[in-house]
């Protein structure tokens, strides 16, 4: 078995316990942060949207990503899918808080548990951008090429919000990055370790977008 393979293996693994934990310690707030949003705003309390999982060769994965709503419900109901905006008018008063401190992804522990995501990992993009930004950016797709996407990673802590192409562009190379550092034990060790302190700092300072 290959150093990326047992890196993968493990990964899973710590994912599957990572979550678990999480969504038990987590669950109470659940509540809270649902009444929030339907005191703020109307519409559901959970966001579902199609994304793009694991890539391969072949054939590209799908799954149903789940997030607290942060935006209005009709918000893309007249332009259909769109760019985020750094000061988006979309997003309900409640949702810029769940989004500065991240907590509109705490849900996304459910797709983790059900092998649809990794805690940490390439950023999931959405079917309606997957097309255009692979024939735009080359070796997009590779980005990731047998690795679950991630709630965090390495170009979520360091970026945010994709706004346009270009900043998509910037990420890739932070995700090219990541799948180099998996392919030994160690260095995956190090760079999730990592990963996973800047992404509190980032909760804890609310710069989240």
């Amino acid at each position: 078995m290959s150093d990326l393979s047992i890196s993968l293996n493990l990964k899973r693994k710590f994912d599957i316990v990572a979550s678990s934990v999480a969504l038990v310690l987590l669950l109470p707030l659940f509540p809270f942060i649902a009444i929030a949003i339907k005191l703020d705003s109307s519409g559901p309390v959970f966001f579902r949207q199609m994304r793009v999982g694991n890539y391969y060769h072949d054939r590209a994965e799908f799954f149903e990503m789940i997030k607290f709503r942060s935006m209005r419900s009709d918000a893309e109901k007249k332009t259909g899918a769109v760019w985020a905006q750094k000061t988006d008018p979309r997003i309900t008063a409640i949702g810029r808080f769940l989004r500065k401190s991240r907590l509109d992804e705490l849900p996304q522990l459910i797709n983790v548990l059900k092998g649809d995501m990794s805690i940490i990992g390439p950023r999931p993009e959405r079917p309606d951008f997957y097309r255009n930004l692979e024939n735009e950016i080359p070796f997009y797709s590779d980005r990731t090429y047998g690795i679950r996407p991630g709630i965090t990673g390495l170009a979520q802590v360091y970026q945010g919000y994709d706004t346009c192409i270009e900043d998509v562009r910037t990420k890739v190379a932070y995700d090219h990055s990541y799948a180099l550092a998996l392919e030994s034990v160690s260095g995956w060790l190090l760079t999730d370790a990592k990963i996973a302190l800047m992404t509190v700092w980032v909760m804890i300072r609310g710069r989240g977008q």
